[in-house]
């Protein structure tokens, strides 16, 4: 049986977005065909305040997820629907942007703010579904923990583990695993997914004896096969995030990713005419 291996490395590239923020934007605009259904990952690590503080104030998306998860910190959110909250440690903001929200991202200062931001492109057919918003605390997490490892399961399942977020419209799976040393992880996953594994810490290696060390490689693409074995000689820790490629046109425009640039540029003459706001 075919296993998976690596098929491209990411180091990323640092950034300045919101207003302000230094991020490192590993894959995005440019990447969007090798990675399919998803779309653009930030990363966060940094003690230093300053880096994030200025976070990203009130900010129009349409047509996308957005996926926030946190290893560590505080992020302040709000939204056109109302919602607040704050994501903590193993917290995740599962928003649905649909056919229109505005929000805010607000982080904390903390010791240490490490996370990743994802977006997850909307079928053609739910690009303009109702606009949705789920707070996950770590309470809220699926865990399975054996003598070689610790997974916690945001979306999806692992080993009978299922975490709070399914039957999505892309329904991905995201795990948060940690391998002891001499460990192996084994997800279940479709040969025909897109599966990103981003490097928090630590070395992992495949049985074809290719490996990708953090913060060296802070992302890898692996390629398409039936199974999924990844080994960590001297332990890791990584998210690891799957799901099945739309096969769709994409049209970005900054926060707005639609199909067509017809689509692209009517959300932007109704953000300019007020009436981008769909949802009551």
């Amino acid at each position: 049986m075919s296993t998976r291996t690596i098929a491209k490395s990411y180091a990323g590239t640092p950034a300045t977005d919101g207003a302000g923020v230094k991020l490192n934007r590993i894959i995005g605009y440019n990447d969007v065909q090798d990675i399919d259904p998803f779309l653009m990952l930030d990363f966060f690590d940094s003690r230093d305040p300053q880096d994030y503080v200025r976070g990203f104030p009130w900010h129009p998306h349409r047509g996308i997820e957005t996926i926030t998860y946190l290893v560590d910190g505080l992020i302040e959110h709000g939204d056109s629907l109302g919602n607040k909250g704050v994501i903590g440690p193993a917290g995740c903001q599962w928003m649905t942007a649909g056919s229109g929200i505005i929000h805010q991202e607000m982080p904390r200062p903390s010791s240490h703010m490490l996370g990743a931001q994802l977006w997850l492109n909307l079928p053609a057919a739910h690009k303009m579904t109702e606009p949705a918003y789920r707070d996950i605390t770590e309470q809220d997490l699926a865990i399975y923990a054996d003598e070689q490892l610790l997974v916690k399961v945001i979306a999806g399942s692992f080993k009978g583990k299922k975490g709070p977020v399914s039957g999505t419209y892309v329904d991905p799976l995201y795990l948060d695993a940690t391998v002891r040393p001499g460990g192996s992880f084994e997800p279940v996953v479709p040969e025909d997914e897109t599966v990103l594994l981003l490097l928090l810490e630590g070395e992992v290696q495949f049985p074809d004896g290719k490996a990708a060390a953090a913060p060296e490689t802070r992302l890898a693409l692996l390629t398409h096969a039936a199974k999924t074995v990844i080994r960590a000689e001297k332990g890791a820790r990584f998210v690891l995030i799957a799901g099945r490629p739309l096969h769709e046109p994409v049209a970005w425009g900054g926060p707005i990713v639609m199909n067509t640039r017809e689509e692209l540029s009517l959300a932007f003459r109704e953000l300019d005419a007020g009436t981008f706001i769909k949802h009551k």
